[in-house]
């Protein structure tokens, strides 16, 4: 199973996205899916941050995202809240097992809209979002 690769996250691996629904927390409130809470940790702005968490889909949340203020310091902290984010997602144990039965597959989040940072498009990305995924897994087995 070692060379084997899921390089979508979508199908039975749906699970795998930011998008799927699941109860994460961010600051004090609490959001219906890693999307939805990532896109808030984005602003200092509390209302931008109720706006975001109010958001009826992940969709929704991500376009939202994107018309926030940025805060100064989001470079430096966004690959700590995502690994947080996912951490948290994972707790679940239905979400744990599933992650959990994808062994040592490489996991890729491969994607048609050129998040070269998150993921891979067209051969090229840092693909960070996988190597997350891959860690709380590696983290998950390690506490079983």
């Amino acid at each position: 199973m070692g060379s084997e690769r899921i390089i979508a996250f979508q199908g039975a691996y749906r699970f795998l996205s930011n998008f799927w629904p699941c109860r994460v927390k961010w600051g004090t409130e609490y959001y219906r899916s890693v999307e939805h809470a990532y896109q808030a940790a984005k602003t200092s702005s509390p209302l931008e941050q109720v706006k975001v968490r109010d958001c009826v889909t992940a969709g929704d949340a991500k376009r939202m995202g994107r018309k926030v203020t940025v805060r100064d310091d989001w470079d430096l902290d966004k690959l700590a809240v995502m690994l947080d984010l996912v951490r948290q997602k994972f707790q679940d144990p239905m979400l744990q097992r599933q992650l959990l039965s994808t062994g040592d597959t490489e996991l890729i989040e491969g994607n048609y809209w050129h998040d070269t940072f998150w993921g891979v498009c067209n051969g090229r990305g840092e693909n960070h979002l996988g190597k997350i995924l891959m860690k709380v897994r590696s983290e998950i087995r390690g506490a079983c």
